[in-house]
């Protein structure tokens, strides 16, 4: 089940990854549903996505937090 949960939220964030405002705002809830190891999977995969869309760079700071 919490395999699907974050796999869902990478989904969601691609599918949002083209307005900063509206990816850091899932980015938020992403990071209050899922498991802490699973938040250190999310943080790498967070910053591949940066490296394409560099618009998103703004959004590191909610994962620093």
């Amino acid at each position: 089940m919490a395999r699907a949960m974050f796999d869902y939220t990478k989904a969601v964030l691609k599918k949002v990854s083209f307005d900063a405002n509206l990816f850091c705002k899932e980015l938020k809830k992403a990071l209050q549903r899922l498991l802490p190891h699973e938040i250190e999977e999310l943080k790498i995969w967070v910053n591949s996505l940066i490296v394409q869309n560099p618009q998103l760079n703004q959004c590191l700071i909610i994962l620093n937090e």
